[in-house]
């Protein structure tokens, strides 16, 4: 079994894991990516009313396009409150790890792993949102989709809901309330 505990404590910050892992190139999408996401105001008041430290292990590739979209959010999730404690580990950097999170028999990134203070596992999701495979199935059947920015708005508003429904499954928790006291 891996212990996520131990990754957690080995992986990279955003920037470590931009410093460490992408090309020249792949540092500008996501640069590019990380400057178009913009948080509503009702967006930061709700992740700035977390109260249960949530640690988020991000298996990514930095030449990954659905990774440079996507792991930019968590970063600005991450930003806005300090209950978010997030880290990235290469898709590659570990056989071992990437074989226990594979998804639909590959390889895919980005997976988030929502752990809880004591890196116990809550949930794990990825590679892509609601919003972007309904994006990809309509362009299959050559329907119509929503514009770029309609459909970074639908991604934040996606990874948005889960970051939450792990804080409330964490807030709900009977163990973690007695150890609280709330």
């Amino acid at each position: 079994m891996v212990s996520f505990e131990e990754y957690f404590r080995s992986a990279l910050t955003y920037g470590a894991f931009l410093e460490r892992y992408a090309a020249p190139d792949h540092q500008r999408q996501w640069a590019a990516s990380h400057e178009r996401i913009r948080l509503s105001p009702t967006q930061r008041e709700l992740l700035r009313g977390f109260v249960r430290q949530m640690n988020v292990l991000c298996m990514a590739g930095a030449w990954c396009p659905d990774c440079a979209m996507q792991c930019p959010i968590f970063e600005h999730f991450a930003h806005v409150t300090p209950r978010i404690n997030l880290r990235f580990i290469d898709r590659d950097a570990d056989a071992q790890f990437q074989e226990e999170l594979r998804l639909c028999g590959g390889a895919r990134v980005p997976v988030v792993i929502f752990l809880s203070e004591e890196f116990h596992e809550c949930a794990r999701c990825g590679d892509r949102t609601l919003a972007q495979y309904r994006a990809l199935v309509a362009s299959l059947s050559g329907a119509g989709s929503a514009t770029p920015a309609d459909l970074q708005s639908a991604i934040v508003e996606d990874w948005l809901r889960e970051f939450e429904r792990v804080q409330l499954m964490l807030r709900h928790s009977p163990r973690l309330r007695q150890r609280h006291g709330d």
